[in-house]
């Protein structure tokens, strides 16, 4: 588990949060738009969902182990393209490579993997990896901007290519045991294929799904315009980056406690807790702006806690057999959406204003709520 979750802060700072410091240098350097740098990201998010359920096949195949472990060198081969990249083009390609690694090796494959291990006591295995992935930004910021001070931009997506191949690959080649591929598993004549949905799990599942596309897209719409919401309301741009900053913690300090006082309890009501932490975290942000921070860090504990719920509530409803498969079916639309919503949080803004937006984003946490709601008595029955 310790290998997994230090692999997991190292693959998310180098490849999700890499442009976060990296795309001003990067455009300063070579003359290509912020846009086209960012639209890279876009370009990698958008193939790690179209990715994902062929990664939940593979992995529910041949186990977690060599998955992960070839993210880690799709990682490193994207990371050393971005470094030579002579243009533009050759950019954007090597995003692609990075998105296909991080669709074999972020969050959800690490999950299948841990559910193929632990089985149905996953979740304390589940809760401590995101507590190592929420430190991802924590850590690799200041290391990304150490690196790009004395290395520059290309030398700083050579030295994480380096430390995916010393570091990364190596901890998933001996930091996690060797699995027998199910495909070698002799299966009982006449028992259903793995990852196939019964009659009456089906719904819950559609439910499942369209809960955390609309909750990831309403979150990537919040990280990435937060700012300037907050700056609307009449905060300095200091004060905004100030508040937005308490993020975070609070996604941690939401983990933390839910680790503490959410293991005895079914997975769900984590998620029903993250679903009530957002609603009213975004309508204090809409309603007050003078209790804005109250409002971030109830927002930011709801986020938090979902990276969890992710993980832990389609293992409880639908168990290990096949866990692998709907959590890359479940990767599939939240990660499409991940990919969109920055444009689409733009369009808001130019279109309805940021008092417009945040009522928005405000509609979309209530019917996420509405979708999340009717699984409360269908998960207790299971």
């Amino acid at each position: 588990m310790s290998a997994i979750g230090v692999a997991q802060i190292l693959a998310w700072g180098s490849s999700y949060y890499l442009l976060s410091l990296l795309a001003g240098p990067i455009a300063a350097d070579t003359g290509w738009s912020l846009a086209w740098v960012f639209g890279a990201l876009s370009v990698g998010l958008l193939v790690s969902g179209l990715v994902s359920p062929r990664i939940g096949h593979i992995i529910e195949r041949r186990g977690g182990r060599p998955v992960l472990a070839a993210s880690a060198i799709l990682l490193c081969i994207g990371l050393i393209g971005l470094g030579l990249a002579p243009t533009l083009p050759v950019f954007v390609a090597c995003w692609v490579v990075i998105g296909a690694g991080m669709g074999a090796g972020l969050y959800d494959p690490a999950f299948s993997t841990l559910g193929r291990l632990y089985g149905e006591e996953a979740r304390p295995a589940i809760t401590q990896v995101t507590l190592f992935g929420g430190f991802a930004s924590t850590v690799c910021w200041p290391l990304t901007a150490v690196l790009a001070e004395t290395l520059g931009w290309r030398g700083t997506c050579l030295a994480y290519a380096a430390i995916h191949a010393a570091v990364v690959l190596p901890l998933y080649l001996f930091g996690l045991p060797r699995e027998v591929p199910s495909a070698l598993v002799p299966k009982t004549v006449g028992a259903p294929a793995a990852g196939s949905l019964r009659a009456d799990q089906r719904l819950p599942f559609l439910l499942l799904a369209a809960g955390f596309t609309l909750a990831y897209a309403t979150m990537t719409v919040i990280a990435v315009q937060l700012p300037t919401l907050l700056q609307a309301q009449g905060l300095t741009l200091a004060a905004a980056v100030g508040l937005g900053a308490l993020i975070g913690p609070s996604q941690v300090g939401g983990r933390i406690l839910e680790m503490v006082f959410g293991r005895r309890t079914h997975p769900i009501w984590s998620l029903v807790a993250s679903t009530v932490l957002v609603v009213v975290g975004i309508l204090v942000m809409v309603g007050v702006s003078d209790v804005a921070a109250a409002g971030i860090i109830l927002y930011g504990m709801g986020s938090g806690i979902r990276s969890i719920a992710r993980g832990t509530v389609p293992l409880a409803m639908f168990g290990r057999e096949g866990y692998a498969i709907l959590m890359g079916r479940l990767a599939l639309p939240t990660l499409l959406a991940t990919a969109v919503a920055p444009l689409l949080g733009t369009w808001l803004l130019y279109r309805l204003g940021p008092s417009g937006t945040l009522l928005v984003l405000f509609g979309a946490a209530v019917v996420n709520a509405a979708l999340v709601l009717p699984l409360i008595p269908i998960a207790r029955r299971r």
